[in-house]
């Protein structure tokens, strides 16, 4: 979806081009080999590992505001180990858990207030001024 909204928004490599058509199913390092390889021929480096992890967490906690995701798949992909700097981006990890059944026994919240609690840290997130260029 990245790559094919890079390439509506101009940015045209022949990587980006066979990047685009990938099913989202393929292999995550390959899509990230291909995705550095894009970079590389569009003369765009790569950003810091630690702040481009902290611009998808303010995309997710904006996915979650617009209801593309659920609460419960933010419990993957070791969200609660983003190294944050802010208090709203401390705020918002504070409350993922490791996993959805670690909800209770990790943060002491039923199913309901957990989610609440989430949607109001992220709405304090994405209100919040950005982190950097591009957030």
């Amino acid at each position: 979806m990245i790559a094919a909204e890079a390439l509506a928004a101009g940015l045209d490599t022949p990587t980006l081009c066979e990047l685009a058509g990938w099913p989202r199913t393929a292999d995550a390092r390959d899509i990230r080999d291909a995705f550095e390889q894009a970079l590389a021929e569009a003369g765009v480096g790569m950003p810091d590992r630690g702040l481009a992890r902290r611009h998808a967490l303010r995309r997710m906690a904006a996915r979650l505001i617009d209801g593309e995701i659920a609460p419960a798949d933010l419990a993957t992909d070791d969200w609660w180990e983003t190294e944050v700097e802010t208090p709203a981006e401390q705020s918002f990890v504070a409350l993922i858990p490791p996993c959805e059944c670690c909800i209770a026994y990790t943060l002491g919240l039923d199913q309901q207030t957990w989610a609440a609690r989430l949607r109001i840290a992220a709405l304090d997130l994405v209100s919040s001024p950005p982190v950097g260029p591009g957030c």
